[in-house]
């Protein structure tokens, strides 16, 4: 768990400190043999680079078969990183810069590297800067907003089932036992071109506010009001540990991951 300190702006106020604690956690899952899932929480000790590109965190869930959904989810989770804190341009355009890289990287190995052809990964990232989230995402991996006790989605899935809820087909509840609901569209390194989310805005953060990310053997077992629930009062690293330990109850049929930023405002 890492901890770290900067300034938030509201509008209409005054500088108020902004503290951000962070925490990441994942586990292979009660039925499956490896883990294919990859975690990454970082917040620099560089004063500059922490102004300027706050805290990352980042879930991104394997595929391929074998060591190929291993290697992908690794691979992004440690270039997005490596990328996004080494550019130079401003937090979203440096995220979505650190996708491209990275799907690029991930699809050249697919192809050079016996047994790892056809592997892919999702991405979500969220980065927290001078109190504004950014996200860069991919996939059926999932960003939430845990508010005063309510959770919000952030991100939409790319899935088959989504699809058909934008349609009409399908209700969200229906969708989530729908037998289709693992079809992704989208992944980053299957093609050579990765065709990452972005949200339109940076989203302003306040004290109290925490933001989820999981795969989706945490969210197929945990229901959204629950996150909120299971997790209060604990700090990100207890968090996790809750939300994973109640997927593991509930035998999730996959891997299951989590990281949880908190932000709080401090006294001067």
């Amino acid at each position: 768990m890492s901890t770290t300190d900067f300034q938030l702006r509201p509008t209409g106020e005054g500088i108020v400190p902004l503290r951000v604690i962070g925490a990441a956690l994942s586990d292979r899952g009660p039925t499956r043999q490896r883990n294919e899932d990859s975690v990454y929480f970082h917040a620099p000790a560089e004063t500059g680079l922490l102004l300027a590109k706050g805290v990352l965190a980042l879930v991104a869930d394997g595929m391929g078969g074998h060591e190929g959904g291993e290697v992908a989810s690794h691979l992004a989770a440690q270039r997005v990183g490596e990328l996004y804190f080494g550019s130079e341009s401003g937090p979203q355009a440096a995220l979505e810069e650190a996708f491209a890289a990275a799907n690029q990287e991930i699809f050249a190995q697919s192809r050079e590297k016996k047994g790892l052809l056809g592997m892919g990964t999702t991405c979500t990232a969220v980065s927290v800067v001078n109190g504004l989230a950014y996200c860069a995402h991919i996939g059926d991996s999932r960003a939430y907003l845990i508010r005063e006790q309510q959770t919000y989605c952030l991100t939409e899935d790319h899935s088959t089932t989504m699809e058909m809820v934008k349609k009409g087909m399908l209700t969200r509840a229906e969708a989530r036992v729908h037998e289709e609901r693992n079809v992704i569209l989208r992944a980053m390194g299957t093609r050579p071109r990765v065709d990452a989310a972005s949200w339109a805005a940076p989203f302003p953060m306040r004290p109290g506010d925490r933001i989820l990310l999981c795969s989706d053997g945490l969210y197929e077992v945990i229901e959204e009001p629950e996150m909120a629930t299971l997790t209060a009062g604990l700090d990100p690293s207890a968090a996790c540990r809750r939300l994973l330990d109640v997927a593991i109850e509930r035998v999730s049929t996959d891997n299951i991951s989590a990281v949880v930023l908190q932000l709080s405002g401090t006294s001067v």
